[in-house]
């Protein structure tokens, strides 16, 4: 452990260092607002790593998201705001509060009630009560699909969600018949009101339609190189058939499997 902790004081102090007066000029120059970018984008290419299951990729992508935090942090902490110290506390005070069953004498039956427990723990915590909305707290600037799936998990926390499944597949079929019904100028926000819905019917099956529509590209994107080679050249392809590009399409399915 004391290993671990040397590492992690290493990169603070490495940190520190780049953003110091003696330091690299861009280091120096960044913001919150302008490293924004960076965190999403490490954290995407963590994401990525998971998926295909490349550990030895994922254990320097991790680095890069920590980087991150460290970099972040000590930007506050130049500014008196906070410091990595700080941001080590607060998760580990988080962490111990809202596991009772762990560090406390509170018993649970099974992952569920941690759950509940956990939801209800987070309304007790300080600048909760000053939310005027069961969505409030759900980030404006997540990928849209992903919040999609986040504020109608909350409207669920609150009692507000179908009591079987029947009323969100019934809800795709509506809306489908909507943007067939939708005057042009009314498309796009009946193809959102559909992939709203859709994202419905993911949640109330249990599926996380963020990563299920991300595997599902990834799935499209092998199917479709396949399909490319097996038309020898992309003149090829555009000359053929819907009927001949659906054989080599379901050609490419069949070798997936």
């Amino acid at each position: 452990m004391v290993a671990e902790m040397e590492q992690f004081d290493e990169l603070v102090r490495v940190m520190a260092r780049l953003r110091g007066p003696d330091g690299c000029p861009w280091d120096g120059e960044q913001t919150h607002s302008s490293l924004r970018q960076y965190l999403l984008e490490e954290t995407y290419e963590a994401l990525e790593a998971i998926e295909q299951q490349d550990w030895a990729r994922l254990a320097d992508e991790l680095g890069d998201v920590l980087l991150q935090v460290v970099f972040h942090s000590q930007l506050a902490s130049e500014r008196g705001d906070f410091t990595i110290e700080d941001v080590c506390e607060h998760i580990v005070t988080k962490l111990k509060t809202r596991h009772p069953h762990v560090f406390a004498d509170t018993l649970v039956a099974d992952s569920d009630e941690v759950i509940t427990n956990w939801e209800s723990l987070k309304r007790q915590e300080e600048g909760y009560c000053e939310r005027e909305s069961a969505l409030d707290g759900v980030p404006t600037t997540l990928p849209a699909l992903q919040r999609a799936y986040k504020l109608q998990k909350q409207a669920s926390r609150a009692g507000f969600d179908w009591e079987e499944i029947s009323g969100p597949r019934a809800k795709i079929d509506e809306e489908l018949r909507e943007v067939d019904e939708a005057e042009a100028e009314a498309v796009e926000h009946e193809i959102g009101d559909l992939l709203f819905a859709v994202v419905n019917l993911a949640r109330f099956l249990g599926v996380e339609p963020e990563s299920a529509l991300r595997r599902a590209n990834e799935r499209f994107a092998s199917r479709f190189r396949t399909v490319e080679q097996a038309a020898g050249d992309t003149e090829r392809l555009r000359e053929m058939s819907p009927t001949e590009m659906d054989v080599l399409w379901e050609q490419a399915k069949s070798e997936e499997a």
